[in-house]
C-alpha cells in the first residue's frame, strides 16, 4: 500500500516508492498514477474514470514526496506554482568523493529522447540547483539539494559533470556496480495549497539502508 501523507478534496500527497514508475511507459509496468487512481476509485466508490493530475515527476529509481491534484483547477494552480518557482523541492543524495563545500551549480542540459538521458550542452536548457554538504564519510558525501529548475535527470547529470556522480547511478556513474540502488531521495516538498493558499510542507525520513546509514543526520 502507498504511504499517504495528506489528502483532502483537492490534493493527494504520497511517498513514491523506489523503483516504481510515476506514469505508464512502454514497459507497461504498474505505475504510481494507476495505483492511486485505483485507490481513489475504491475508497470513494467512484464509477468510471477517476481524475488525478500529474504536476511533477520523479525518476523511476528515485523515491520520496510527491503531490497529485484531485481536480483540474488544483492541477492548473500547482503547475503555475512550479513554473513560477514557488514549489520548493529538497533532495538528499550521496555522491562519490569528498565535496569540500556547498555551492550553486548552473549548466545547460540537453535531453536525448532516444536514449532518455541528458548531457551538458550549450544547446540545452538552463539547469540550476543549490547544495549543502552535510557530512563526509569514507570518501562519500551526503548532500542536501534544492532545485531551482526541474530538468530531466538534472541532479544526476550536474553532479556527474562536476566529477562527483551519485552513488548507485547506473546511467551517469562510470564506477556503478550492478545491484546498487541510487542514493537520491525527494525528502521534502513545500507548496501553497491551491485553494486555501496555506503553505504546506511534507517531509520524510531517509531510507534506512546503505549508503544513507553511513551518515549522522
Amino acid at each position: 500500500m502507498i504511504n499517504i501523507l495528506y489528502e483532502d478534496n483537492h490534493l493527494l500527497v504520497v511517498e513514491k516508492p523506489i523503483n516504481i514508475l510515476v506514469q505508464e511507459d512502454n514497459t507497461k509496468d504498474l505505475d504510481l498514477l494507476t495505483i492511486l487512481k485505483n485507490y481513489l476509485k475504491e475508497a470513494y466508490n467512484k464509477p468510471g474514470n477517476v481524475y488525478l493530475g500529474l504536476v511533477h515527476r520523479l525518476d523511476r529509481v528515485v523515491g520520496g514526496v510527491m503531490v497529485f491534484a484531485k481536480t483540474s483547477k488544483s492541477a492548473s494552480r500547482l503547475s503555475k506554482q512550479i513554473s513560477n518557482h514557488q514549489v520548493k523541492k529538497t533532495y538528499y543524495a550521496v555522491v562519490c568523493g569528498s565535496l569540500k563545500k556547498g555551492g550553486k551549480l548552473e549548466n545547460y542540459l540537453l535531453k536525448n529522447e532516444k536514449t532518455n538521458t541528458s548531457i551538458v550542452s550549450d544547446k540545452g536548457k538552463l539547469a540550476v540547483l543549490n547544495y549543502q554538504v552535510l557530512d563526509i564519510k569514507n570518501n562519500y558525501s551526503l548532500v542536501k539539494i534544492n532545485l531551482e529548475t526541474g530538468r530531466h535527470h538534472q541532479i544526476r547529470v550536474q553532479f556527474s559533470h562536476l566529477g562527483f556522480p551519485l552513488y548507485g547511478d547506473a546511467r551517469y556513474n562510470k564506477n556503478y556496480k550492478n545491484g546498487e540502488q541510487i542514493a537520491l531521495f525527494a525528502k521534502e516538498l513545500s507548496f501553497y495549497h491551491p485553494i486555501t493558499k496555506e503553505l504546506l510542507t511534507f517531509s520524510l525520513e531517509l531510507p534506512n539502508c546503505y549508503p544513507y546509514t553511513m551518515f549522522e543526520f
